[in-house]
């Protein structure tokens, strides 16, 4: 699809004023990692970054772990109880699959693509970062998303992250992934519903809206899509039950026991990887089944993740 198209299809799927204000946010990013200035440590534009990395897990003999890590995807099984979940969705099972970076992680996918036709599930969220760098061209990317997707099975719903230009939308929704840029969708099953939404990028761009997509009936079970758990206190403010995110790959570089040697976040450390809680309300952020600036992992393995819904057991 040719850039005017791009941008008139944007502009009939979601509200002008948005899509103006993400490309001008988008156009300035790029003109600073790719321009001359100040921006000569920039890590992306850094030719160096990769080497300095490579050469010091080298140094201490582990660069060959962690590049052999970075395949071994995982799959965890998370459980999620609240009593506010209607009974019709005891047992419904949501996969997560956050941070793909597939240009930069294709041996991860490979991995993804085969594990996928073994599990068992309802419905398929992906919280965002398909392509690796923040700037730059997306079709490598899209080609290792498309891989994936040819795995899954069901309906698949989306939003984007902080490395995702809004330009990939219509690829993505053209490969069947229903993306939600500040929306919300009605899950429906045995008589009940639950709402679902998901939010545009609360970390880079800022343009997420929870105030537009919070439930309009405050009894209904409420699920939020967020690249970022950085949003933790707007979302349980707003009422929702549980928020699924990714984003800080659980440092991807870690001690062992898993302390990230760095988090590239706003947020309590304990809400870096796994499940966690604020208030009433559940979460849980994946450390990504991709990796960012290169396929690089220790003590912090991939996975994709199974959370099952269920109301608390008793009489």
């Amino acid at each position: 699809m040719r850039d005017p198209d791009i941008l008139a299809w944007l502009e009939r799927r979601l509200d002008p004023g948005h899509v103006r204000r993400r490309l001008a946010i988008e156009a300035a990013h790029e003109a600073r990692c790719q321009g001359p200035g100040l921006n000569f440590f920039q890590t992306e534009r850094w030719c160096s970054a990769h080497t300095v990395v490579r050469l010091g897990l080298g140094m201490v003999g582990l660069y060959g772990r962690a590049t052999r890590n970075a395949a071994r995807v995982q799959v965890r099984r998370n459980t999620v109880v609240s009593p506010r979940l209607p009974a019709a969705f005891h047992g419904f099972t949501i996969l997560q699959l956050s941070d793909l970076h597939a240009d930069l992680s294709a041996a991860a996918m490979a991995r993804v693509a085969e594990l996928l036709p073994g599990l068992r599930y309802d419905l398929c969220v992906v919280t965002g970062d398909y392509r690796g760098r923040t700037f730059g061209p997306f079709a490598p990317s899209l080609e290792g998303v498309a891989l994936v997707r040819a795995a899954l099975s069901g309906p698949v719903l989306g939003v984007l992250g902080n490395h995702d230009p809004i330009r990939m939308l219509p690829a993505l929704e053209a490969m069947g992934l229903r993306m939600l840029v500040n929306e919300t969708e009605t899950v429906e099953r045995g008589g009940a519903s639950l709402h679902l939404a998901g939010i545009d990028d609360a970390h880079f761009f800022r343009l997420h809206d929870i105030a537009k997509v919070t439930a309009p009936h405050p009894d209904r079970f409420a699920l939020l899509l967020s690249h970022t758990p950085e949003v933790y206190r707007e979302a349980a403010a707003a009422g929702f039950d549980l928020t699924l995110s990714g984003h800080t790959h659980g440092g991807q570089l870690c001690l062992p026991g898993g302390l990230p040697v760095m988090l590239e976040a706003k947020l309590p450390r304990a809400f870096g990887a796994g499940a966690w809680r604020h208030g009433a309300m559940a979460g849980y952020t994946s450390v990504g089944c991709g990796c960012s600036l290169m396929a690089v992992r220790l003590n912090c393995p991939p996975e994709i993740t199974l959370h099952r819904l269920e109301r608390p057991q008793g009489p």
